[in-house]
């Protein structure tokens, strides 16, 4: 069995049995996927290493793609080895939680999983403070607070939001250079947000363009016919609907891949 659902920001309730009851009949070679923002790496506090012990001790395997709202620094550091998994790479951050790469294809129970992490932040309409460049903390915890009491939408540069957050050229390489061992054929796409072209549907315009919204276009198009696929999921928008027959966006819901 493989689930899917959307983001979590460390906030795991929707996996307990009464939530989940799913679960009562999963094994550990069954598997919950999350759309990105998982949130449960983050500052390593007593509080967060217990719902990593609790989400380990599950009867599932936990996978997840990254978000927008992860802490990239500790997630890509040593603390958490690098491992094959299903025919790509993962960060082993419990037994059963595994971190899933960008751009790497998992066979997961004989399906085909083409997965990259990834979004803009869409609350940093105020910008990003970056605290090296103040002449001291004191400059810049005065600064934090007047934009902090004016309400602003901003975030902290290596505290609350990291430039990770979008792919790198290399990572957007071994996505499509996956695709072509591939003959650009997959059977689910697990991602954070959508393709541009996707995203300006059903937000009718609202969703900037990014590197990554306009990769995932192209990869729709490139090949012989395009990237293709049975459904594509992913989360980062707060809700849980359907786009255009075949690509579901989830926030809470949790949905069994058939």
């Amino acid at each position: 069995m493989i689930y899917v659902t959307g983001d979590t920001h460390a906030v795991f309730n929707r996996f307990s049995i009464k939530s989940f009851p799913e679960q009562k009949e999963m094994t550990k070679e069954d598997c919950v996927i999350i759309c990105g923002d998982f949130g449960g790496v983050w500052n390593d506090t007593p509080e967060e290493r217990y719902w990593l012990d609790w989400l380990n001790d599950k009867p599932f395997t936990l996978l997840f793609v990254d978000g927008n709202h992860e802490n990239f620094d500790r997630l890509y550091s040593s603390e958490f080895d690098e491992i094959d998994y299903c025919g790509g790479k993962a960060h082993k951050i419990r037994e059963s939680i595994l971190h899933l790469e960008r751009g790497y294809i998992f066979n997961i129970q004989e399906k085909k999983f083409f997965c990259f992490g990834g979004a803009s932040s869409h609350d940093i309409r105020d910008g990003i403070l970056d605290p090296a460049s103040f002449s001291d903390q004191r400059a810049f915890k005065k600064e934090y607070w007047r934009k902090y009491s004016c309400g602003d939408q901003f975030r902290v540069k290596g505290y609350s939001w990291w430039p990770q957050e979008l792919p790198s050229e290399e990572e957007m390489r071994r996505g499509k250079e996956n695709l072509d061992q591939h003959r650009w054929q997959v059977d689910y796409v697990i991602t954070h947000c959508l393709p541009q072209e996707v995203a300006s549907v059903f937000s009718m315009g609202l969703y900037e363009s990014d590197r990554l919204t306009m990769y995932f276009n192209q990869l729709l198009n490139d090949g012989i016919s395009g990237l293709q696929f049975k459904h594509w999921y992913c989360g980062h928008y707060h809700m849980n609907g359907r786009v255009m027959g075949i690509f579901d966006i989830l926030y809470d819901n949790i949905v069994r891949i058939e």
